[in-house]
């Protein structure tokens, strides 16, 4: 693989292309006839559990929305032409429209509004562990990610869609009062979880961005400046720049919280390491996307992105970051998870363009030989998503490879910047590449 810093040599950015066709070709395997995208298995079938998941769906609409506005062989940026296996444009867009469908209709609570968790083939609702009943933030936030992008990608019923996410987001889940979002409500919107999370939060920064770019509505920008201002400059400052995940309604920290269920998919206990880099390189995208962005944007993704170096990476003696760490800095659970990796990349380039420091490219090069090493999956495609501390495949955390949302942001963002968000960025260069012709 070629070595040179952001994507910026030719090959590099082949191979990122290159990168970014195999794992679409793998993620075209989770359509289901009935509807939507399906949880995929290690070797890329949708399992067989008969449910089919909001977000999953959502994440997979999204990724197809970009490989439609990239085309084939990559987004004109080094690539060459694409492998005969490749998922095309006209492919791609049938597959937005798809999502956009169960999005639609399939995952939609046409009685109460908004969206379930997950449902079955059919379209009823499947009991959700965390909340049996309940309409959760984060799948919301993911439901307006994959409007968004489909937005740009030209799907017709995406500005419905978009519209309809945003209102339920603005009058069940946006509270002014804290700026920032709650975290799950019952079916019928009558009792809202006395909860609020850090991880679904982070998803609405990233999904008001891409709202704001897809609507020309700014308010949506200052509204994800407000939750990283409470979740990062507020709280991970207070703490040594170690993310606090889980708040009580009034937002007082709950660091005990999951101290029993340490290896929670969605709701870990402690600090997640992977989440120091995520929210490094929103807080970078929100300074790109603001007129006048408040300077501690910028210092606070480097102290977020210094402290997941170094108390995450060979934090138990091993190569890789573990899952997560208590709070004196400890290791709790060592899995290393496949979009730690990805988002560690994806900030690294992130910084390296917003400070111009070599540093962040010889981490940069470092983690993709890294990945390369371990976490591609060259026999059956994608990403291993969990590798026990050897580096061996294991299924602790996570069960298959349920999407390839992490990943495939991974071999875009370092070329294509901090802002616009992706899909707005892949549809500008889109529009210029017609231009020229």
């Amino acid at each position: 693989m070629a070595a040179e810093p952001l994507g910026d040599s030719p090959e590099h950015a082949a191979w990122l292309d290159a990168e970014c066709d195999r794992l679409i070709r793998f993620a075209r395997g989770a359509r289901l006839a009935e509807g939507g995208f399906g949880w995929l298995d290690d070797t890329g079938r949708p399992v067989a559990d008969g449910v089919v998941h909001t977000w999953v769906t959502a994440r997979m609409t999204h990724v197809f929305a970009l490989a439609r506005l990239r085309g084939v062989g990559g987004a004109g940026q080094g690539a060459g032409g694409g492998d005969a296996g490749d998922v095309g444009p006209d492919e791609a867009a049938a597959l937005v429209a798809h999502g956009i469908a169960a999005l639609t209709d399939l995952l939609r609570d046409g009685e109460h509004g908004g969206w379930h968790p997950l449902v079955d083939r059919s379209g009823r609702p499947v009991p959700d562990a965390e909340r049996p009943d309940g309409k959760r933030m984060y799948d919301h936030a993911f439901v307006v990610l994959a409007a968004a992008s489909a937005c740009a990608a030209g799907h017709r019923g995406a500005p419905a869609l978009l519209a309809e996410a945003l209102d339920v987001v603005e009058r069940r889940f946006w509270e002014a009062d804290r700026g920032a979002c709650a975290e799950s409500w019952d079916r019928a919107w009558t009792t809202g979880e006395a909860y609020r999370g850090a991880n679904s939060n982070m998803h609405a920064v990233e999904a008001f961005l891409a709202a704001a770019d897809a609507t020309g509505e700014h308010h949506w920008r200052t509204r994800a400046l407000r939750i990283a201002e409470r979740v990062v400059h507020d709280h991970a400052r207070a703490d040594r720049w170690r993310l606090v995940e889980h708040f009580a309604p009034d937002w007082t920290p709950r660091r005990e919280y999951h101290h029993d269920r340490p290896a929670d998919p969605f709701r870990p206990y402690g600090a997640t390491v992977g989440h120091g880099f995520e929210w490094s390189r929103l807080l970078l995208a929100l300074a790109a996307s603001l007129p006048d962005p408040p300077d501690w944007l910028r210092t606070d993704a480097e102290a977020l992105f210094a402290a997941a170096v170094r108390e995450g990476g060979h934090a138990d003696g091993r190569p890789g970051f573990v899952y997560t760490l208590d709070w004196t800095g400890r290791p709790v659970v060592r899995t290393r998870m496949h979009w730690v990796q990805a988002e560690a990349i994806a900030a690294a380039a992130a910084l390296r363009r917003a400070t111009g420091v070599a540093y962040y490219d010889d981490l940069y090069r470092a983690w993709w030989e890294h990945a390369d090493a371990v976490f591609l999956d060259r026999k059956h495609g994608s990403w291993h998503h969990e590798l026990d501390p050897d580096a061996r495949p294991s299924a602790t955390v996570w069960q298959g490879k349920p999407d390839v949302y992490h990943a495939v942001q991974a071999t875009l963002l370092p070329r294509l910047g901090s802002a616009p968000t992706l899909a707005e960025a892949l549809r500008r260069a889109a529009r210029r590449t017609d231009d020229r012709r």
